[in-house]
């Protein structure tokens, strides 16, 4: 069974004081749940990504309440002269077990192309974290009816190389552009018919273990009334979370609408 994975992406927003209240107000709630032996506690693995600016002060609230670190994006060198960028080793350093990589923010407004998020997923391999690895239609491709050859030409082009049991380190999440912070979100079906083509793609290039071990998580406009039918797809092994990330009793919401 893969476990289910809800990652709240906090994106640039979060100074000190907001951000450390709204780490407080979801470690409480993990606490509580935990506390009174609820299955709400351990029924998905629960991820927070906050800017790279709060992530030493964050580090010390998560120890030993089950809530993930992660970071929101990395360079692809472990160092050398890049100035104003992070690099994966740094992030470890950090504590960080998780970094999002190729999000279609970074594909649009940085100019990266696959490439280049290829390089940083590796990167992120090799300092020992887990990849969230981002793919996505936008409103035009989806329209055109060329969702599933977008999707398998940003995989194609975007994963790194796995090894037998390296499964386990790869989060694809699927994102459809037009659905980002639109307040849109996709219908089940089209995430079951994206997803079971992310699924298929991962067969035919590294075989059924690994395909089948791989976490593939939905994120675009995920919300508390809409997470549970969602979640409960077979194929959809958790969510990538913006805005309502930004609200503890809706992230928390979230988590405990896993099946």
């Amino acid at each position: 069974m893969r476990r289910k994975l809800i990652a709240g992406n906090w994106k640039m927003n979060g100074l000190s004081e907001e951000g450390l209240r709204l780490t407080e107000a979801i470690v409480e709630r993990r606490l509580r749940a935990m506390e009174h032996g609820s299955e709400d506690a351990e029924s998905c693995e629960l991820l927070i990504c906050p800017p790279f600016t709060l992530l030493a002060q964050i580090r010390p609230m998560l120890g030993g309440t089950g809530v993930s670190l992660g970071a929101q994006d990395c360079h692809p060198a472990a160092s050398g002269a890049h100035t104003g960028d992070i690099s994966a080793p740094m992030l470890a350093d950090l504590g960080c077990a998780y970094v999002i990589v190729g999000h279609s923010e970074r594909r649009q407004n940085h100019r990266e192309d696959d490439s280049l998020v290829q390089a940083k997923a590796q990167a992120a391999l090799d300092a020992g974290l887990t990849p969230i690895l981002c793919i996505g239609e936008t409103e035009d491709e989806r329209e055109a009816g060329k969702t599933q050859e977008v999707l398998r030409r940003q995989l194609s082009g975007s994963l790194p190389e796995l090894k037998s049991g390296e499964a386990t380190s790869l989060v694809i999440a699927y994102e459809p552009v037009w659905a980002i912070g639109t307040g849109k979100s996709a219908k089940n079906e089209d995430v079951r018919e994206a997803h079971a083509s992310v699924r298929s793609f991962l067969e035919e290039r590294f075989g059924a273990e690994l395909a089948r071990e791989a976490r593939l998580l939905y994120g675009g406009s995920v919300k508390p009334e809409t997470s549970a039918s969602l979640l409960a797809e077979d194929e959809v092994d958790g969510a990538l979370i913006g805005g309502a990330s930004l609200k503890a009793e809706d992230f928390w919401a979230i988590a405990i609408s896993c099946p």
